[in-house]
């Protein structure tokens, strides 16, 4: 991640008071929180490489619910908006295709036509991502720690953002902000960057800046617990969104939408698992969304979530 490469690993935890040993750990989650942290011995700025493989993915990637479907999706959580116990929902879907293909050639295309900021790869057994997120989920340094919620996004530079993307984006915004209330101190919560329009491989999206002062002796295990899962793929409030995700969601999101990156001591950088695929045994998922809102339009919220997926498909292979 970020030129970062660690090999040699020692120690494998899913108890996040690991972290506070002041090794360097890479670190995954899921969406539903699960944790797992690998400690490795040598870290080093040498470049990524391929394992030697002649593998590449084809064939048809599937969607876990048809176009039809998510438009019913959206209209539902219109619906919940309209009734008052949300304002914000994070409506996603999973592509899979089988394939016998690695990850790590995914990873080189990914680095060569989409170098994405937070462009990440983890493998380890049966454990295998491989990401071009765009989204810090969190930046730590010392006690200083800083979120980058994205919500917006168009097809370029040239294109506006409407009046939904703004709105959404400062919901997210005001959710991060009581989010970092809960392990800083009081009063140190600031946005010294909001509705930054932002360029990326394909894509332009709407991002903001959170920061904070951590609170003393705060715990990894407190981080956690006040953060995930990341605003920016639940909804607002956090709570009534993440229960209508798991009621209309047909599959666990799993390592889509969850947290990738590293941790050394009080230092680390963490990602959102978006524009994100893993291995779930012989098949390669990969996740796509868009934010919900009262003003959204289903048609439009499906196509979004095609165009997320359209760029970084034709990258690694395969076709919708």
């Amino acid at each position: 991640m970020g030129g970062v490469l660690a090999r040699d690993l020692v120690e494998i935890s899913r108890d996040p008071s690991c972290l506070s040993d002041g090794g360097f750990w890479a670190i995954s989650t899921t969406y539903e929180g699960e944790l797992q942290a690998f400690k490795f011995a040598s870290i080093s700025d040498a470049p990524f490489s391929a394992a030697a493989s002649s593998v590449e993915i084809s064939g048809k990637w599937e969607s876990s619910v048809s176009e039809s479907q998510y438009l019913s999706y959206v209209e539902k959580i219109r619906t919940e908006i309209a009734n008052g116990g949300v304002y914000q929902v994070n409506a996603c879907r999973k592509l899979s295709i089988k394939s016998a293909a690695t990850l790590d050639l995914a990873f080189i295309k990914i680095l060569k036509s989409n170098p994405a900021p937070f462009a990440s790869y983890l493998r380890f057994a049966e454990l295998e991502i491989a990401s071009a997120s765009p989204e810090l989920f969190l930046t730590r340094d010392g006690d200083r720690i800083k979120t980058s919620p994205i919500k917006g996004t168009k097809r370029s530079m040239t294109e506006k953002f409407g009046s939904k993307d703004r709105a959404e984006n400062v919901m997210i915004v005001d959710l991060m902000r009581n989010d970092l209330g809960q392990i800083c101190v009081p009063g140190s919560i600031a946005v010294p960057d909001l509705l930054r329009d932002e360029n990326h491989p394909g894509l332009s999206h709407l991002v903001s800046d959170v920061t904070g002062t951590l609170r003393p002796e705060i715990t990894w295990s407190e981080i956690f617990k006040a953060l995930l899962p990341a605003g920016s793929i639940s909804g607002a409030p956090k709570s009534a969104a993440k229960r209508i995700i798991s009621e209309l969601e047909p599959k666990p999101r799993g390592a889509y939408c969850g947290v990738l990156g590293w941790v050394h001591g009080d230092r680390a950088v963490l990602s959102v698992a978006i524009r994100t695929f893993w291995r779930e045994g012989e098949f390669i998922n990969f996740g796509t969304g868009a934010g919900i809102t009262w003003s959204s339009n289903a048609q439009s919220e499906w196509d979004e979530t095609q165009l997320k997926a359209e760029r970084l498909i034709s990258i690694v292979g395969g076709e919708l």
